[in-house]
């Protein structure tokens, strides 16, 4: 019965039932449990070694497979059933198949005959009806497949996984099949990740603990044993058993046995609870990487490329377990995995994550790291999410600069029991509120009053909210710098090479595109480095590609190729193909140089298995001119920077290039203020730029500013541009960084002096500690532009922002000890109580009679019937 549930309700069902065990007297043992009255401690270490997790829910799944008298159906999104069925059925030649493959219904046929085990993966929720149970004929049992009957051999035992997280089985599903619940929950992946953590760290308490396991079972099966004997002696034996000699030594045995059993059993008891001392110590390891899993598996609400599998996970946390710095200290130690495991995972998601989504994710790892310490109140995380309702209407008292949606936001604030009392504070200390407003760095102001020192920095975050919603991002950047570090923030550049060290002949590399980009550029580039130009082969999915992929892919598979597949968003009918063809690939037969490349758009038709099992990378441009800066100096070396015959002159007017090259595709940003149609700008405008300005400054003895303007202004960037004010302004700008002063040095880009000249004898890593100096956020004189420029985008950018996390709540959540439905509940009767009473329609008709000159009249009474 317990099989579907997960493992919080099978507790409570167990509870329940022990206490109604209790209440009528029926004799229990006071343990009883699934898996201590079923299970026995060998067999389930011996499923622990090939692959069951070492949780309390998956080994009481493997209890109810191995008891189960029907066949199992596993609910497994994250494919650990799957595994550890493969591993277990393995010497038993398991055949593996899905009801789409050709040949599903002759493999389960053989399954069937020579009682193989059979393992049917990735069903839906409709299960074929083939798969009929068995009955009897001429007293032998057949079973009925298609239009086939075939003898059922007593052996076939047949499992099914499905990765579908919540699916709905109709009864007769039910009836047939055990259903068992695989989905991993947070207490059970903290079990397992405690198990990895204290294997990895102290492999001698594991090693203990699996002799434990042992030894326990022997001593039991001797005290069994020694049971039995004693029984059987005294069933046979005849006359008065005191004669009985055989008898009385048996009994005496048996008595110094069970005292040299009863030693080792305290032995072991002790050594058990050193073993979960020391287990105990490694939990906060354990806890912040189930926070940090559950973290990156929500991101898929958000778009669907994003998709993470358990495997990945458990490799970067084992990975950063071996790498991280070690320490006498265990409390050192422990606080030594947090940090480098918190920070590996965050580089590896941020990869594949839009730049609109990179920031969401870090403050989404450091507020859940505080709301398991219990450090945010819920309702203050829903408020500033999604805001509140208001329960008592005031005047404004400032009308003047405080509009009608922050003053409501500040009273549905004030009803949060921590801010009691905020709307009258506010309309007491209201210059000191009004220099918060007008400040250009309203986040980092001090609060009036008492909220200075009352309010921590998250609940500072929701005054922001009311006040300057605009500067929530940069907030949130400082919030993510308190609670985790300023590495979190940066920007983070995703090399080809990074990415492909970290790829096998079985793991495809998946580039995840936004509109204008296009990584072939940079493949190619990363190909001709490492050789493999020649071994590249690449095709443009589309209609009837398909039969042409599939050749190139298995032919590179043998040679040792790479293949690189592109817009797979244009093919999504043969993508259950490519998975398939992927899924194919056997590491002992592939090539170990064969690497599978894709681009596609996002796309919840790309399949599932092959984004989570791959690596992936956005592509897209940076955000904000430091970041764009150090894309483009990331892929320069010194040799190319001093490979123009005017060194100096080329190393100024590159800076220049780039800097322009940022300022164009920041702009979008602004809107209309920017440009008026914006405009896909990408890194090959720049590259054409830069090697134009190359050439000319090779070619001519003067510097032909003129050419350089036009090449770039009219031709590579302008080429572009279907607007004549939008090219206009771009030659404008194109004035400010083209031009003889910008080869003095220390030259300033803008007023603040900050965007500057260098000096051209800066090597490579010069130039990049220059531009890692400049601040993370833009200021919006780089573009011309006024410092009010920034906050209508970043208003649009903060409700994006929180819109996006909001989007990754849980939807049964139960805020403050209630539920959704109580609180929906209780604000629809706030606003029913505001709402006026009915009109009394007669009283209408009667003050404006319906006259046929009077047509106002008769559209009144219509509005006010309806």
């Amino acid at each position: 019965y317990l099989g579907p549930f997960t493992g919080d309700y099978r507790a409570a069902l167990s509870t329940e039932w022990m206490k109604e065990l209790a209440e009528n007297n029926i004799p229990h043992s006071e343990d009883a449990s699934l898996i201590n009255t079923l299970g026995d401690p060998v067999e389930i270490r011996s499923w622990q070694v090939v692959g069951l997790p070492n949780d309390a829910l998956s080994v009481e799944n493997g209890v109810i497979t191995r008891f189960s008298l029907r066949w199992n159906h596993y609910i497994d999104p994250q494919g650990q059933a799957n595994k550890w069925i493969k591993n277990l059925e393995r010497e038993n030649s398991l055949e593996v198949g899905k009801l789409s493959d050709r040949d599903f219904l002759s493999t389960l046929e053989n399954a069937i005959t020579f009682g193989k085990p059979f393992l049917l993966e990735n069903v839906g929720e409709e299960l074929d009806p083939v798969l009929e149970p068995t009955f009897k004929q001429q007293g032998s049992t057949v079973m009925k497949l298609g239009d086939a009957v075939i003898p059922y051999h007593e052996d076939f035992k047949m499992y099914i996984t499905t990765k579908l997280p919540n699916p709905h089985y109709s009864p007769e599903v039910s009836t047939k099949l055990t259903l068992i619940n695989f989905t991993l929950s947070p207490s059970g992946l903290e079990d397992q990740l405690l198990g990895e953590v204290v294997a990895a760290e102290r492999p001698d308490l594991e090693e203990d603990r699996n002799q434990l396991i042992v030894s326990n079972a022997q001593m039991r099966q001797e005290l069994k044993d020694i049971e039995d004997q004693i029984l059987y002696r005294l069933s046979t034996s005849e006359g008065n058993p005191v004669d009985d000699l055989e008898l009385i030594k048996v009994l005496e045995a048996s008595k110094l046995k069970a005292g040299e059993i009863q030693a080792k059993v305290a032995v072991a008891e002790q050594t058990e609870k050193d073993i979960n001392i020391t287990r105990m110590q490694y939990v906060p390891v354990a806890v912040r990487s189930q926070i940090l899993y559950f973290c990156v598996s929500d991101l898929s609400n958000v778009d669907p490329m994003y998709q993470y599998s358990l495997e990945w996970f458990l490799n970067i946390f084992l990975l950063g377990i071996r790498n991280s710095e070690k320490s006498e200290e265990l409390k050192e130690r422990v606080e030594n995995i947090n940090n480098y495991i918190t920070f590996s995972l965050y580089c590896n998601v941020c990869r594949s994550l839009f730049e609109k989504h990179k920031l969401m994710f870090a403050f989404l790892v450091s507020a859940r790291i505080l709301m398991n310490e219990g450090r945010i109140d819920m309702d203050e995380w829903r408020y500033l999410l999604s805001g509140g309702a208001i329960k008592e209407m005031k005047e404004n008292p400032a009308p003047n600069w405080v509009n009608e949606r922050a003053w409501g936001d500040i009273l549905a604030m004030s009803s949060l029991k921590n801010f009691t009392d905020f709307d009258n504070d506010f309309a007491a200390n209201i210059e000191g509120f009004r220099t918060i407003f007008d400040s250009p760095n309203p986040h980092r102001e001090p609060l009036p009053g008492k909220w200075q020192d009352e309010l921590d920095a998250f609940q500072k975050l929701l005054v922001l909210r009311c006040l300057r919603g605009d500067k929530i991002t940069n907030a949130m950047q400082d919030f993510v710098v308190l609670n985790l570090d300023q590495r979190f923030i940066e920007p983070q550049t995703t090399d080809l090479s990074v990415v492909f060290k970290d790829s096998t002949a079985t793991t495809p590399l998946v580039f995840v595109l936004s509109p204008g980009t296009d990584p072939a550029a940079d493949l190619y580039k990363f190909a001709e480095e490492m050789k493999f130009t020649q071994k590249l082969s690449a095709i443009s999915l589309g209609q009837g590609q398909g039969p042409r992929a599939e050749t190139l892919l298995h032919n590179a598979m043998e040679q040792g190729n790479w293949v690189f597949f592109q817009n797979c968003h244009l093919a999504p009918s043969w993508m259950p193909s490519l998975e398939r063809l992927i899924e194919a690939i056997d590491p002992g037969k592939v090539h170990p140089d064969f690497r599978l490349w894709l681009t596609s758009l996002p796309s919840n038709r790309f399949p599932v298995s092959i984004l989570q099992n791959g690596s992936k990378m956005t592509i897209e441009p940076p955000r904000g001119v430091k970041a764009n800066l150090l894309k483009s100096y990331v892929s320069f070396n010194d040799e190319f920077l001093n490979s123009c015959s005017k060194v100096t002159e080329f190393k100024s007017l590159l800076l220049s290039l780039c800097f322009f090259h940022g300022n164009m595709l920041e702009r979008r940003k602004f809107g209309p203020l920017g440009f008026n149609i914006p405009y896909e700008f990408t890194d090959g405008d720049l590259r054409i730029c830069i090697s134009q300005l190359h050439m000319f400054l090779n070619e001519y003895a003067e510097i032909p500013y003129k050419v350089l303007k036009y090449t770039a202004g009219e031709i590579n960037y302008g080429g572009r541009v279907t607007d004549d004010w939008d090219r206009r302004c771009i030659m404008s700008i194109l004035e400010d960084f083209y031009k003889p002063e910008v080869l003095t040095p220390d030259f300033a880009y803008s007023e603040s002096g900050i965007y500057k000249q260098i000096s051209t004898s800066s090597d490579l890593n010069g130039y990049l500690q220059y531009v890692k100096g400049l601040p993370l956020n833009d200021s919006p004189e780089l573009f011309g532009l006024h410092d009010n420029a920034d906050i209508t985008f970043a208003q649009n950018e903060t409700f994006a922002l929180l819109g996006a996390i909001a989007q990754l709540q849980p939807k049964t959540i139960t805020l403050g000890g209630r539920s959704r439905e109580e609180i929906v509940e209780e604000t629809s009767k706030d606003i029913l109580a505001k709402l006026p009473d009915p009109m009394n329609l007669q009283e209408v008709i009667h003050k404006y009679p319906l006259l046929y000159e009077e047509s106002m009249n008769t559209v009144l009474v219509q509005e006010v019937i309806r």
